[in-house]
Protein backbone atom coordinates (compact mmCIF):
# COMPACT_ATOMS: atom_id res chain seq x y z
CA UNK A 1 0.00 0.00 0.00
CA UNK A 2 0.98 3.63 -0.42
CA UNK A 3 1.83 4.44 3.20
CA UNK A 4 4.18 1.48 3.57
CA UNK A 5 5.86 2.39 0.29
CA UNK A 6 6.39 5.96 1.48
CA UNK A 7 8.18 4.73 4.58
CA UNK A 8 10.24 2.21 2.61
CA UNK A 9 11.46 4.89 0.23
CA UNK A 10 12.54 7.12 3.10
CA UNK A 11 14.86 4.29 4.09
CA UNK A 12 15.85 3.83 0.44
CA UNK A 13 17.17 7.40 0.51
CA UNK A 14 19.63 6.35 3.21
CA UNK A 15 18.22 8.30 6.13
CA UNK A 16 18.24 7.13 9.76
CA UNK A 17 14.56 7.56 10.61
CA UNK A 18 12.69 6.09 13.56
CA UNK A 19 9.69 5.07 11.51
CA UNK A 20 8.06 1.66 11.98
CA UNK A 21 5.28 0.72 9.58
CA UNK A 22 3.22 -2.47 9.70
CA UNK A 23 0.62 -1.59 7.10
CA UNK A 24 -2.88 -2.82 6.29
CA UNK A 25 -4.53 -1.04 3.38
CA UNK A 26 -8.22 -0.18 3.09
CA UNK A 27 -9.85 1.35 0.03
CA UNK A 28 -11.76 4.44 1.09
CA UNK A 29 -13.51 7.51 -0.24
CA UNK A 30 -10.26 9.15 -1.27
CA UNK A 31 -8.69 5.98 -2.58
CA UNK A 32 -6.05 5.43 0.09
CA UNK A 33 -6.52 4.46 3.71
CA UNK A 34 -4.24 2.51 5.98
CA UNK A 35 -3.69 1.08 9.42
CA UNK A 36 -0.24 1.52 10.94
CA UNK A 37 0.83 -1.05 13.52
CA UNK A 38 -1.11 -4.10 14.64
CA UNK A 39 -2.94 -2.04 17.24
CA UNK A 40 -4.52 0.08 14.53
CA UNK A 41 -6.41 -2.41 12.41
CA UNK A 42 -9.90 -1.74 13.77
CA UNK A 43 -12.69 -0.39 11.60
CA UNK A 44 -12.90 2.78 13.69
CA UNK A 45 -9.37 3.80 12.79
CA UNK A 46 -9.81 2.93 9.15
CA UNK A 47 -12.74 5.31 9.00
CA UNK A 48 -10.52 8.07 10.32
CA UNK A 49 -8.10 7.45 7.47
CA UNK A 50 -10.44 7.44 4.51
CA UNK A 51 -9.55 10.97 3.52
CA UNK A 52 -5.85 10.55 4.02
CA UNK A 53 -3.17 10.05 6.60
CA UNK A 54 -0.65 12.30 8.29
CA UNK A 55 1.98 10.33 10.15
CA UNK A 56 5.13 11.43 11.90
CA UNK A 57 7.55 10.11 14.50
CA UNK A 58 8.60 11.96 17.61
CA UNK A 59 11.06 9.92 19.62
CA UNK A 60 9.24 6.73 20.49
CA UNK A 61 5.80 8.04 19.57
CA UNK A 62 3.71 7.59 16.48
CA UNK A 63 0.82 9.96 15.87
CA UNK A 64 -2.00 9.59 13.38
CA UNK A 65 -4.13 12.62 12.55
CA UNK A 66 -7.45 12.94 10.81
CA UNK A 67 -7.12 16.22 8.86
CA UNK A 68 -10.90 16.64 8.65
CA UNK A 69 -11.54 16.88 12.39
CA UNK A 70 -10.49 20.07 14.23
CA UNK A 71 -11.01 18.80 17.77
CA UNK A 72 -7.53 17.37 18.29
CA UNK A 73 -9.05 14.52 20.29
CA UNK A 74 -7.00 11.53 21.45
CA UNK A 75 -9.07 8.52 20.42
CA UNK A 76 -6.93 5.56 21.38
CA UNK A 77 -3.59 4.77 23.07
CA UNK A 78 -1.69 1.48 22.99
CA UNK A 79 1.46 -0.40 22.13
CA UNK A 80 2.84 -0.27 18.59
CA UNK A 81 2.50 -3.60 16.80
CA UNK A 82 6.13 -4.65 17.28
CA UNK A 83 6.17 -3.56 20.91
CA UNK A 84 8.59 -0.70 20.18
CA UNK A 85 7.57 2.58 21.77
CA UNK A 86 4.09 3.98 22.21
CA UNK A 87 1.41 4.66 19.68
CA UNK A 88 -1.09 7.50 19.96
CA UNK A 89 -4.03 8.12 17.67
CA UNK A 90 -5.35 11.66 17.59
CA UNK A 91 -7.44 13.94 15.42
CA UNK A 92 -6.50 17.50 14.56
CA UNK A 93 -6.87 20.25 11.99
CA UNK A 94 -3.89 20.00 9.65
CA UNK A 95 -3.83 23.80 9.26
CA UNK A 96 -3.28 24.29 13.03
CA UNK A 97 -1.43 21.24 14.32
CA UNK A 98 -1.30 20.96 18.14
CA UNK A 99 2.45 20.25 18.29
CA UNK A 100 5.45 22.41 19.07
CA UNK A 101 7.95 23.42 16.39
CA UNK A 102 10.45 20.86 15.14
CA UNK A 103 9.16 17.85 17.06
CA UNK A 104 9.05 15.16 14.32
CA UNK A 105 11.87 13.24 12.67
CA UNK A 106 9.67 12.57 9.63
CA UNK A 107 6.20 13.48 8.45
CA UNK A 108 4.14 11.62 5.84
CA UNK A 109 1.13 13.45 4.46
CA UNK A 110 -0.76 11.00 2.25
CA UNK A 111 -3.70 12.10 0.07
CA UNK A 112 -4.65 15.05 2.30
CA UNK A 113 -3.80 18.37 0.67
CA UNK A 114 -6.30 17.99 -2.16
CA UNK A 115 -9.05 18.18 0.49
CA UNK A 116 -7.82 21.29 2.31
CA UNK A 117 -9.03 24.76 1.35
CA UNK A 118 -6.08 26.57 2.96
CA UNK A 119 -3.41 24.30 1.57
CA UNK A 120 -0.63 26.84 2.10
CA UNK A 121 -1.35 26.88 5.84
CA UNK A 122 -1.42 23.08 5.90
CA UNK A 123 1.94 22.84 4.13
CA UNK A 124 3.37 25.43 6.51
CA UNK A 125 2.27 23.32 9.48
CA UNK A 126 3.79 20.14 8.04
CA UNK A 127 7.12 21.90 7.74
CA UNK A 128 6.83 23.73 11.08
CA UNK A 129 6.48 20.55 13.15
CA UNK A 130 9.32 18.85 11.30
CA UNK A 131 12.84 18.93 12.73
CA UNK A 132 15.51 20.77 10.74
CA UNK A 133 16.93 18.26 8.29
CA UNK A 134 13.84 16.07 8.75
CA UNK A 135 12.06 14.23 5.97
CA UNK A 136 8.69 15.18 4.53
CA UNK A 137 6.80 12.91 2.15
CA UNK A 138 3.66 14.22 0.46
CA UNK A 139 1.36 12.36 -1.90
CA UNK A 140 -1.64 13.66 -3.82
CA UNK A 141 -3.70 12.34 -6.74
CA UNK A 142 -1.86 12.70 -10.03
CA UNK A 143 -3.26 15.28 -12.44
CA UNK A 144 -4.38 13.18 -15.43
CA UNK A 145 -6.03 10.22 -13.64
CA UNK A 146 -7.82 12.64 -11.29
CA UNK A 147 -8.91 14.87 -14.16
CA UNK A 148 -10.45 11.82 -15.87
CA UNK A 149 -12.40 11.05 -12.69
CA UNK A 150 -13.76 14.61 -12.64
CA UNK A 151 -14.73 14.34 -16.31
CA UNK A 152 -16.52 11.02 -15.80
CA UNK A 153 -18.50 12.00 -12.71
CA UNK A 154 -19.80 15.39 -11.65
CA UNK A 155 -20.91 13.81 -8.36
CA UNK A 156 -17.33 12.68 -7.64
CA UNK A 157 -16.06 16.17 -8.39
CA UNK A 158 -18.54 17.83 -6.01
CA UNK A 159 -18.50 15.25 -3.20
CA UNK A 160 -18.78 17.04 0.18
CA UNK A 161 -15.41 16.83 1.90
CA UNK A 162 -13.87 15.49 -1.30
CA UNK A 163 -11.17 16.75 -3.60
CA UNK A 164 -11.40 20.50 -4.16
CA UNK A 165 -8.39 20.83 -6.45
CA UNK A 166 -6.15 18.90 -8.83
CA UNK A 167 -2.45 19.65 -8.50
CA UNK A 168 0.02 19.85 -11.31
CA UNK A 169 3.45 18.52 -10.40
CA UNK A 170 5.35 21.79 -10.64
CA UNK A 171 2.61 23.70 -8.80
CA UNK A 172 2.79 21.52 -5.69
CA UNK A 173 6.56 21.22 -5.77
CA UNK A 174 6.80 25.02 -5.79
CA UNK A 175 4.45 25.32 -2.79
CA UNK A 176 6.38 22.71 -0.81
CA UNK A 177 9.78 24.22 -1.53
CA UNK A 178 8.55 27.75 -0.80
CA UNK A 179 7.69 26.51 2.71
CA UNK A 180 11.32 25.64 3.41
CA UNK A 181 11.98 22.20 1.94
CA UNK A 182 14.10 20.82 -0.87
CA UNK A 183 12.62 18.21 -3.20
CA UNK A 184 14.89 15.17 -3.41
CA UNK A 185 12.75 12.98 -5.61
CA UNK A 186 9.34 12.41 -7.21
CA UNK A 187 7.75 9.04 -7.85
CA UNK A 188 4.48 7.78 -9.28
CA UNK A 189 2.46 5.09 -7.47
CA UNK A 190 -0.57 2.83 -7.92
CA UNK A 191 -1.05 2.51 -11.66
CA UNK A 192 -3.47 -0.37 -11.02
CA UNK A 193 -5.72 1.84 -8.90
CA UNK A 194 -6.58 4.52 -11.45
CA UNK A 195 -8.80 2.22 -13.58
CA UNK A 196 -10.68 1.21 -10.42
CA UNK A 197 -11.64 4.83 -9.79
CA UNK A 198 -12.52 5.44 -13.43
CA UNK A 199 -14.83 2.45 -13.28
CA UNK A 200 -16.40 3.70 -10.04
CA UNK A 201 -17.00 7.10 -11.60
CA UNK A 202 -18.62 5.51 -14.65
CA UNK A 203 -21.15 3.50 -12.63
CA UNK A 204 -21.57 6.06 -9.83
CA UNK A 205 -18.83 6.53 -7.25
CA UNK A 206 -21.27 5.72 -4.42
CA UNK A 207 -22.63 2.62 -6.15
CA UNK A 208 -21.85 -0.30 -3.84
CA UNK A 209 -23.66 -2.93 -5.93
CA UNK A 210 -21.67 -2.80 -9.16
CA UNK A 211 -20.24 -6.27 -9.74
CA UNK A 212 -17.29 -5.07 -11.89
CA UNK A 213 -16.34 -2.49 -9.25
CA UNK A 214 -16.57 -4.99 -6.40
CA UNK A 215 -14.52 -7.57 -8.31
CA UNK A 216 -11.85 -4.98 -9.08
CA UNK A 217 -11.81 -3.95 -5.42
CA UNK A 218 -11.26 -7.56 -4.35
CA UNK A 219 -8.44 -7.83 -6.87
CA UNK A 220 -6.75 -4.72 -5.46
CA UNK A 221 -7.13 -5.94 -1.89
CA UNK A 222 -5.64 -9.29 -2.89
CA UNK A 223 -2.79 -7.55 -4.69
CA UNK A 224 -2.01 -5.31 -1.71
CA UNK A 225 -1.81 -8.28 0.65
CA UNK A 226 -0.09 -10.82 -1.62
CA UNK A 227 2.03 -8.48 -3.78
CA UNK A 228 2.70 -11.07 -6.50
CA UNK A 229 5.62 -10.41 -8.82
CA UNK A 230 3.43 -10.25 -11.92
CA UNK A 231 1.22 -7.41 -10.69
CA UNK A 232 4.20 -5.59 -9.18
CA UNK A 233 5.83 -5.65 -12.61
CA UNK A 234 2.59 -4.56 -14.30
CA UNK A 235 2.20 -1.66 -11.91
CA UNK A 236 5.78 -0.54 -12.52
CA UNK A 237 4.98 -0.47 -16.23
CA UNK A 238 1.74 1.49 -15.70
CA UNK A 239 3.02 3.98 -13.12
CA UNK A 240 4.71 6.40 -15.53
CA UNK A 241 1.45 6.70 -17.47
CA UNK A 242 -1.58 6.30 -15.21
CA UNK A 243 -0.33 6.19 -11.61
CA UNK A 244 -3.10 7.27 -9.24
CA UNK A 245 -0.71 9.16 -6.96
CA UNK A 246 2.32 11.38 -7.27
CA UNK A 247 4.72 11.33 -4.32
CA UNK A 248 7.18 14.07 -3.34
CA UNK A 249 10.22 13.26 -1.15
CA UNK A 250 11.52 16.39 0.56
CA UNK A 251 13.95 17.47 3.26
CA UNK A 252 13.56 20.46 5.54
CA UNK A 253 16.43 22.94 5.57
CA UNK A 254 18.81 22.88 8.52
Amino acid sequence: GLVAELGEHLVDHGDDIRLVIDEQHALGAAGHGAGVGRLLLGERLRALLLLGLLLGTAGDRLLLLDPEDPRGQLVGPGREGGGQGRCLISRADVTTLPFRDGVFDAVICSEVLEHIADNRAAIGELVRVLKPGGNLVVSVPRFLPERICWALSEAYQHEPGGHIRIYRKKELQTLLEAAGTTCRGIRYKHGLHAPYWWLKCLVGHKNETSRPVNLYKKFLEWDIIKRPKLTRMLERILNPFIAKSIVFYLKKGT
